[in-house]
């Protein structure tokens, strides 16, 4: 058992405990912490982990990235100001924590005296889904083959279900679980990845010897390298096989499946090859009775219909062969709930609401939300108070509130995309989390019926975006409306710009605003207001918000006037010192002349 802060790794039965409670860790992340963990202190190279992990096979650094962040969830760990795994840009990975050799039970695991150890929540409002599943492997233990895909968003808790699922399913139901995972590749993605990994796992498992010489006999081809060597020194030979072929490893996974029920689990199919979709397929559509269930996790959209996993998806939907349960987003009080567990305590004040505000109810979000509110002191544990946590300052705004973590996970699904398609939402992020056609093709100088299309195309592709309506023109004509999925891939996108672009993109959409509503532009100065300012033309947004407020005054809003030139006074002061002399001096007497009509009304 090797310690280091609250956590123990358990290397003999490959899990991780924290203050005494078991947390799941797939196996390939599992491996990866391991390897680190048994090298603390040191440089570890992207090729050193590869060659250690993956010897027999090619893997593209990109999936170690992947891995990372996962681990980084679990620890609640901050890639920013790291306490357990420091990234060294382009080389590696190091293991900062001190590590600790102890001889101890799970049952012993013992607390460090700080409380900011946090305890970790397996699955927070998700009985139902739960449910379902357990009905599907009750099925499956009865003979009826059963493929299962969980569907959401990325941090939904799509894994968090699948694991406690095979925790709890374990208990009632003798099963062999197995799980492989979809692996994000830079170039041609390797045939049957996630199916290699699971056999690997199965062998391995203390049912592998007889899933290993039933593979041997009726699939030898499928049959993984080390259990080969041993089925060779144990056998004259193993029957010969040009090739794998999925119609052999379909029987041989069906004789495995009919003393126990088997459970194979593939992570991430989105990123699966379309060989192992074709597997799936096939083991879905075979009438050979087997306790035999596919649980396959994916993060595609309900509007991704170009996926070759949809139209599987679709299919087997249509005949009946799969299931579907789709995650939604958590309701306050659960998010509440996830809080209060993940703290061991009553919340503080308004946390709730702001954690749930801004994670929109993803788990994923709301704990790095946390986690990273503790990182930046917002959230300090007083132990003066009982070690109880105390919020120290209020809450950031959202630009300063995007946890590194979210973001290199939002960076890494906006760099899967073109540029071109990169570009599209960078504009697009400039309005807001719902973001107009029109304003896209402004920022970006292009054609709107070009936009159009390519808006059209992310939508139905990507996961990102969304339709959301349309807007109806003063020229009559209309433009469609997209939302972001979440408002805080709207905020990676927005900064991730160089701030010359943003500007170009704000003074066109602001100048774009002017020509579709000349003659009336008071109608909408602020908006144009907001992105002068954005783009820093202070000039232009202070001459917007006096036009705003003479079209209030015509309308007897007096109050409405005031406020606005009260702002462009405040945004004058952003004006050389000439400029802003005359400036301030014109909005003044404009503000006495608003003043006097107020108090006429009032009088």
């Amino acid at each position: 058992m090797r310690q280091f802060a609250s956590f123990a790794l358990d290397t003999s039965n490959e899990c991780l405990w924290r203050n005494g409670i078991q947390i799941r860790i797939p196996p390939k992340p599992f491996a990866v912490l391991r390897y680190l963990v048994e090298n603390p202190g040191r440089l570890v190279t992207h090729d050193e982990l590869l060659d250690a992990l993956w010897p027999e096979t090619y893997v593209q650094p990109q999936v170690l990235r992947t891995y990372m962040l996962e681990l980084r969830k679990v620890l609640g760990d901050d890639a920013g100001q790291p306490r357990f795994i420091q990234t060294q840009p382009k080389r590696g990975y190091r293991f900062v924590a001190p590590v600790v050799d102890r001889e101890w039970s799970t049952g012993e695991v013992k607390t460090e005296n700080a409380p900011q150890a946090l305890k970790v929540v397996r699955i927070v409002d998700r009985e139902e889904e739960l449910g379902r599943l357990e009905e599907q492997a009750r099925l499956a233990a009865a003979g009826e083959r059963q493929v299962v895909f969980v569907s959401g968003a990325v941090g939904i808790g799509k894994t968090a279900l699948v694991n406690e699922f095979c925790r709890q399913v374990t208990i009632s139901i003798p099963a062999d679980i197995a799980t492989g995972h979809g692996a994000e590749g830079l170039g041609t993605k390797e045939d049957y990845y996630p199916v290699i990994e699971a056999l690997n796992q199965l062998c391995a498992s203390p049912a592998g010897d007889r899933a290993c010489r039933i593979l041997a006999r009726i699939a030898p081809a499928w049959l993984p390298a080390r259990a080969r060597e041993r089925e060779v020194s144990s056998s004259a030979a193993l029957p010969l096989s040009p090739q794998r072929t999925r119609g052999d490893l379909c029987a041989a996974l069906e004789e495995t499946a009919q003393e126990f029920p088997l459970f194979l689990v593939f992570e991430d199919l989105h990123l699966a090859d379309t060989c192992t979709l074709e597997l799936i397929s096939e083991l879905s559509r075979r009438h050979t009775p087997a306790k035999l269930m596919v649980l396959a996790t994916e993060t595609l959209q309900a509007g991704a219909t170009e996926h070759p996993l949809f139209a599987l998806k679709q299919d087997l939907l249509i005949h009946r062969l799969c299931a579907q349960i789709t995650m939604a987003p958590l309701d306050k009080k659960a998010v509440s709930e996830l809080l209060r567990r993940e703290l061991g305590q009553e919340t503080p004040p308004a946390l709730d609401s702001f954690v749930y505000q801004h994670s929109e109810g993803n788990p994923l979000f709301a704990l790095a939300l946390l986690n990273h509110l503790i990182a930046q002191q917002f959230l300090v544990c007083n132990g003066s108070n009982g070690g109880r946590w105390e919020q120290r300052s209020p809450f950031p705004e959202i630009e300063a509130l995007v946890p590194n973590e979210l973001a290199q996970l939002i960076v890494l699904q906006i760099e899967r995309l073109s540029p071109k398609e990169q570009r599209i939402l960078e504009a697009a992020s400039l309005m807001s989390v719902a973001f107009p056609v029109w304003a896209v093709a402004a920022a970006l100088g292009q054609d709107r019926a070009e936009t159009e299309d390519a808006c059209d195309q992310l939508a139905r592709s990507s996961g990102l975006v969304h339709r959301a309506g349309h807007d109806d023109l003063p020229d009559g004509t209309r433009s469609d409306f997209y939302a972001f999925a979440h408002g805080l891939y709207r905020e990676v996108l927005y900064q991730r710009q160089p701030a010359a672009r943003r500007a170009q993109g704000h003074t066109r959409i602001a100048e774009r605003l002017s020509e579709m509503f000349a003659g009336r532009e008071e109608n909408v100065a602020r908006e144009i207001a907001m992105h002068y300012e954005a783009a820093g033309n202070w000039q232009r947004a202070a001459h917007a918000l006096r036009s705003a407020a003479r079209d209030a005054q015509q309308r007897r809003s007096y109050y409405g006037a005031a406020q606005l030139l009260e702002h462009a006074l405040s945004v004058s002061e952003n004006l050389s010192e000439m400029d802003r002399g005359y400036m301030k001096k014109e909005i003044c007497v404009e503000l006495k002349t608003i003043r006097v009509a107020m108090n006429e009304t009032r009088g």
